[in-house]
């Protein structure tokens, strides 16, 4: 693990954190800046739909809701990965929440946030759990943030909850297996993810390995990065990390 940690070092413009947790070992193995604030990008959808299934769970919505109204981002890849639902004015709860995760659609985020009862509503729920998590309608503001250890800690749940209530948390999931961002030497199989970025920033948050077999989860930030548009240098070192994390996963 210590390579990890000596190529996320590498990147010596910014700050860099990760934490990884280990289902196999029932412990953190990298903690690196862990209570580093990062600006979450389309990576806060997670912790909406984190917020929507716990309301579900205890039962003050549905997931065969019907939100009405619904709308795609057209920058986005619904149109690639849902050709299907793009005639739909409506859609249930459960697959309006999977379209968010899987498109990074901000479009339907506003609209589920909307038929939940807005913003205000979603982040005292969250913060109930978070304290340092706060979504915003715009992706980009900078009070879209949140700690590293929480989000850490929100996917953890995620997939402990999926391990024992599927039904459950299998919109989130869903989301997760089928979004893009692939890393080239990681099979897309095994990395169901949630990334997130800005010009000088990245964020990554998900599973690694297989889902079922003991898997990494993670959670990665970088700030105050040169822009990213015109400079990948940070990038690069960021997923030189991410195959040697994978590199330990396999051994």
């Amino acid at each position: 693990m210590r390579r990890v940690i000596e190529k996320l070092e590498e990147v010596d413009v910014g700050e860099v954190g990760m934490i990884v947790y280990s289902t196999k070992q029932l412990k953190q193995v990298i903690f690196l800046n862990s209570e580093l604030t990062i600006p979450l990008a389309s990576a806060a959808k997670v912790a909406i739909a984190f917020c929507i299934a716990k309301w579900v769970e205890g039962g003050l919505v549905k997931w065969d809701a019907i939100v009405e109204d619904v709308a795609f981002n057209p920058e986005e890849d619904s149109k690639e990965l849902y050709p299907h639902l793009q005639s739909r004015a409506s859609l249930p709860l459960r697959e309006a929440v999977e379209v968010m995760i899987a498109c990074h659609d901000s479009h339907m985020a506003g609209c589920i946030v909307h038929f939940c009862g807005g913003w205000k509503k979603l982040n005292q729920s969250i913060q109930s759990f978070y304290p340092s998590v706060h979504v915003t309608e715009n992706p980009r503001d900078v009070e879209n943030k949140a700690q590293l250890n929480d989000m850490l800690d929100l996917m953890i749940h995620i997939y402990q909850g999926y391990k024992t209530q599927p039904l459950l948390w299998a919109p989130i999931a869903n989301g997760l297996v089928r979004q893009k961002g692939d890393i080239k030497q990681i099979p897309s199989h095994h990395l169901n993810h949630m990334t997130g970025g800005l010009e000088n920033v990245a964020v990554d948050m998900g599973v690694m390995g297989d889902f079922s077999e003991a898997p990494y989860i993670f959670a990665l930030g970088a700030i105050h990065l040169p822009n990213r548009l015109t400079s990948q240098v940070a990038d690069s070192k960021i997923i030189e990390a991410m195959e040697l994390l994978y590199g330990e996963y396999v051994k």
